[in-house]
């Protein structure tokens, strides 16, 4: 059985999972962190999750699993049938990852973890941040999926990477540059949350959250 190697706090362990769930693939979830150590660098190169091991071998880099899982399960529709559309959904992925949930990734040290980023880090951020946004809103719909009215694999991206565009943006500038921009991502979550797989992974993201803070030692 293929396995999915990860934690439920990560934004694209949750993607994969999300998929895995919604298409009803058969998967044993691992939970691993970042490691430097030599069997974790043997599947994942970098250390990074997510990471899946198939019975030919494993494989890193999220965009990569759901495309191996999209060739490996021709009977799932992870993407449109409809070539054009497909790749309507795969410019959306990389947008939303790309342009936004990478670039606001060099905030979240101040934005989540009580660390605290240069101005220079900031100043930057924010303008390919903004850049990024309005990017987004010319090739986004949400009417009321990313692409539409039918839910696709790119509302995964958008349910798992959004809210941390947002919040991070809020939390270092004092404004939700999406929601700014006319991008209601609470609404576009609110909706895919509906899903069982969505509520799944929901679900086990908080539990997790939950766990950790009851780890923290009482001061």
């Amino acid at each position: 059985m293929l396995k999915l190697y990860g934690f439920p706090l990560s934004n694209y362990v949750n993607k994969v999972k999300f998929v895995l769930l919604e298409h009803d693939i058969a998967f044993e979830e691992v939970r691993a962190n970042f490691g430097q150590d030599e069997a974790t660098l043997a599947q994942s190169p970098l250390g990074k999750v997510p990471y899946i091991e198939t019975g030919n071998g494993s494989l890193c880099e999220s965009q990569v699993i759901i495309e191996y899982l999209a060739s490996a399960y021709p009977d799932k529709p992870i993407f449109s049938a409809d070539p054009f559309t497909a790749a309507k959904e795969r410019e959306m992925i990389a947008f939303i990852e790309l342009h936004l949930e990478l670039v606001a990734r060099d905030l979240y040290k101040q934005a989540f973890f009580g660390g605290t980023v240069t101005d220079y880090t900031k100043s930057r951020a924010e303008t390919r941040l903004r850049h990024g946004v309005a990017g987004l809103k010319r090739i986004a719909q949400f009417e009321p999926y990313a692409l539409g009215t039918t839910f696709s694999i790119a509302d995964v991206s958008a349910f798992v990477n959004l809210p941390l565009v947002g919040l991070t943006t809020k939390a270092i500038y004092g404004a939700d540059f999406l929601l700014e921009a006319g991008i209601d991502w609470k609404a576009h979550n609110r909706r895919v949350g509906e899903r069982p797989a969505a509520q799944k992974v929901t679900a086990d993201r908080l539990a997790f959250m939950d766990a950790q803070k009851k780890e923290l030692p009482k001061i």
